[in-house]
């Protein structure tokens, strides 16, 4: 799969400011060594959020649910306990409280993907999650991500959110790396025999309608090499820290509980370093655990091989195509992992919780991690697994 020729130049400009203060400016410049080593692009697929456009906003939409679920009913799912908090909790009056519990009531039976709530409206935001690789695989965190003077791995800790306040505003400056990457990544598009006519459909159908790109937040996830790629091991974090720290608990909590090396009962603060000695002569099966996780609290690491297999900490994007009338929303090729549903006690108009003697509030999780990153340097702009549309195989993004 090659590049391919750009298209006709469409949707609204661009404004470009080349950054002049010095973080700013080092940040630009470690964007341009990264351009200079990609290969290709890997991608996983679509991941889903809120977003709210308030009267007097304009062309900006602020995200209210982190654009990070794998499919657009948890998003929905995210909106209605988002809003049947807000009448529980700030209501100001009854009006204000019938009109979100009304919408909470749609969202209950209806897959609703734009919402009108008072003078708000809210919509269900889809974006493409990709990755860039070079000849060392994924991008690893880039010297300029931000990272902690002291680094807090408690198990008490607490990490930045993702998308948190974060206003998507078509009409911002970009600087030079960010208007190139845009601009290279409006036509992407799927191709490929393995993906359903209506899937090739849709994606061709968002060039028109959303023309333009808006590139979110780098997020970070820690993924393990396989035969075909790069698997991703947990979910989305803000910061590169906060992917070692899931990573950190991956090793000394979860897979040792996971593999009956440390009972599930046993308390939180038991680990692999609490129940072995320092010469592991009583524990041997902890042991390795305690040393990839003490080797990983060695400074900034971002590679570590385990029991051979290779995980690191990898530098994921995500782009989200806008049009005349804001982001994309779902479209009807995506798929859905459930149906609506109730997802919380039926409130009156005065906010009070009503008694429902058949409500079962069943909180699932609802983590997502299914979906490789896969492709080749060198090879096409994007070979990958597409997580979250109708088609079981890999398929290609391409460019019109």
């Amino acid at each position: 799969m090659s590049h391919g020729e750009m298209g006709p130049v469409r949707g609204r400009p661009m404004v470009v400011r080349v950054p002049v203060e010095p973080v700013e400016a080092a940040v630009e410049a470690d964007a341009a060594d990264a351009a200079a080593r990609v290969g290709d692009l890997a991608v996983r697929g679509p991941l889903f959020g809120v977003a709210v456009q308030h009267a007097g906003d304009g062309q900006r939409w602020q995200v209210v649910v982190p654009v990070m679920e794998g499919c657009p009913q948890r998003a929905r799912d995210n909106l209605n306990s988002l809003l049947w908090f807000r009448a529980r909790d700030d209501a100001q009056d009854r009006a204000e409280r019938r009109a979100l519990l009304a919408a909470v009531a749609r969202l209950e039976t209806e897959r609703v993907d734009d919402l009108v709530v008072g003078e708000s409206r809210y919509r269900i935001v889809r974006a493409e999650e990709y990755a860039c690789t070079g000849p060392d695989g994924m991008e690893l965190p880039r010297p300029t991500d931000p990272e902690p003077p002291h680094p807090d791995w408690s198990l008490d800790g607490r990490d930045p959110e993702i998308d948190d306040g974060l206003l998507l505003d078509p009409d911002a400056p970009v600087t030079p790396t960010q208007a190139a990457e845009q601009l290279a990544l409006r036509d992407l598009h799927y191709t490929g025999d393995r993906f359903p006519g209506s899937v090739l459909a849709d994606s061709l159908h968002a060039l028109d309608t959303h023309p333009d790109i808006l590139l979110m937040p780098a997020t970070f996830t820690v993924v393990q090499q396989s035969e075909n790629g790069w698997k991703p091991v947990t979910c989305l974090h803000a910061s590169v820290h906060a992917a070692r720290r899931s990573l950190d608990f991956t090793l000394r909590w979860s897979w040792p509980r996971m593999r009956g090396l440390i009972p599930f009962e046993a308390i939180r603060e038991i680990d692999p370093q609490t129940l072995t000695t320092p010469d592991a002569a009583d524990n041997p099966e902890l042991a390795p655990y305690m040393e990839a996780a003490a080797r990983l609290r060695n400074g900034r690491v971002n590679r570590l091989e385990f029991q051979g297999t290779a995980y690191q900490i990898a530098r994921t994007r995500r782009l989200l195509r806008w049009g005349p009338d804001g982001p994309e929303g779902p479209r009807p090729s995506d798929t859905n992992s459930q149906a609506p549903e109730r997802m919380h006690p039926p409130m009156d108009e005065d906010g009070n919780i009503l008694p429902e003697d058949d409500f079962d509030e069943d909180f699932e999780d609802f983590g997502d991690f299914e979906g490789e990153f896969e492709g080749s340097a060198g090879g096409g702009i994007t070979d990958g697994v597409a997580r979250g549309v109708k088609g079981e195989d890999e398929g290609t993004l391409s460019e019109r």
